[in-house]
This record gives C-alpha cells, structure tokens and sequence, in this order.
C-alpha cells in the first residue's frame, strides 16, 4: 500500500510475450484427473493473509500464471483458483510465498514442461 504500483507495458510479441504464450512453449502437459500438485497447508490463507495484507502476490511471481484470485459476478467473495495445469514447476510459489502456504509437490505420472534441447 506504501509504494506506487508499477505499470508494466503490454508484450509486443516481438521481444516480450505474454505469460500464457511462453507457457504454450514450453510444451507443458499435466493429465487432467491427476491429482493438484500445488497443494494450500490452509486455504484460509491466500484470501485472508495473502491477498488482505499483500494484495495476492501469487499472482505476480508465478511466471506461468498458475495463481489467480476470482471474484463473483458482483465482484465480490474472492477465492484463490489454482491452474495447475500451467505449471512449469520452477517452484517459485514454494520458495516465495510469503506465509510458506503453498507446497509444491512432484506431480503423479512425473508431468509437466517437456523443454526441447535439454
């Protein structure tokens, strides 16, 4: 709240791309029926700690997108939706949680990025 937001510019799709564009690249598959491998030790949290005193910074480090708060029609009643799908595993949401809530696991089946030339 102390200090100005930063405005960043919008990709130009020549030197900067948007996050899901860059996820696409990097090939990431994740089955659909496995279980979450972002796992929330309160999911209490995100709502009443990380988005009241922090403004949801979830939504900022994680470089794939994976976190975002949603709110109802009337935009009200956030809730914290996990697309775990995108993950690329860098593991960013697990080291740089402020209240170390989220817990990064392997995934079931060892999905996830497949990045070429590696």
């Amino acid at each position: 709240a102390e200090c100005a937001k930063i405005d960043y510019p919008k990709p130009d799709g020549v030197l900067s791309f948007d996050r899901l564009s860059s996820v696409f690249l990097s090939n990431t598959n994740h089955e659909e029926d496995q279980p979450c491998h972002l796992q929330l030790k309160d999911a209490s949290v995100p709502i009443a700690v990380n988005l009241a005193k922090y403004d949801a910074p979830e939504q900022r480090y994680c470089p794939a997108g994976v976190y975002e708060i949603v709110r109802d029609e009337s935009g009200q009643n956030p809730r914290l939706q996990i697309n775990a799908q995108n993950c690329v595993h860098c593991k960013t949401c697990d080291i740089k949680d402020p209240t170390q809530n989220i817990n990064w696991v392997v995934p079931q089946g060892g999905e996830g990025p497949i990045y070429q030339g590696m």
